[in-house]
């Protein structure tokens, strides 16, 4: 490389800088993803009304429970023959929590009839209420937006739970990215444009 098509020193400190700057914004998105999946992915939507999180264990959900009074457990997953939905049941009753299922996909766009039956089941169930997918960010975020929404939030706060504060990562071509295509195809019947 000749000296005149060398990048030139400011250019290379600039190149540097960036890289830095690139390296320690993917190590706080590792950390963030960890302290979300140490902490079960647990957060208040509607205090005494609404909270959301990963599938819990059966102690992680009798603590909640005890803690935040719940009155019912909404399953995202759907039922299920493994041993995590066996533990959930149980507890559930254990506890006298009504428990529901809405078998939904994080891969799958919800369609303005199944975001219908989701509202309304999430209207129906005792309060306070909390509900969980698997990571707590995909398909919890999408119900808890729908919830927020129907309860009079702006779009701005409603949309927010379909954030990476929760662990979403809303981008094309991502496992998740149907979530992301299913809230604005509804906004419009929410009372918000898209």
């Amino acid at each position: 490389m000749t000296e005149s098509s060398a990048p030139s020193r400011p250019f290379r400190s600039f190149l540097f800088a960036t890289a830095i700057l690139v390296l320690q914004a993917i190590c706080l998105a590792v950390v963030w993803a960890m302290h979300l999946q140490a902490s079960g992915n647990f957060h208040e939507v509607i205090k005494g009304e609404l909270y959301r999180s990963a599938q819990p264990d059966g102690a992680q959900l009798a603590d909640w429970a005890q803690k935040h009074g719940f009155r019912s457990v909404l399953n995202l997953r759907g039922a299920s023959d493994g041993t995590w939905y066996a533990e959930e049941i149980a507890t559930s009753q254990r506890l006298g929590l009504e428990h529901a299922d809405f078998g939904m996909s994080a891969g799958k766009p919800l369609s303005q009839e199944r975001a219908d039956q989701l509202i309304a089941l999430m209207r129906r169930l005792p309060k306070p209420l909390l509900i969980h997918c698997k990571q707590g960010a995909d398909r919890t975020g999408l119900a808890s937006a729908l919830y927020l929404a129907t309860k009079g939030a702006g779009e701005d706060e409603a949309e927010g739970q379909i954030s990476f504060r929760y662990g979403h990562v809303g981008l094309p071509l991502t496992a998740a990215w149907p979530m992301d295509q299913s809230w604005e195809a509804l906004e419009p019947s929410l009372g918000f444009e898209s």
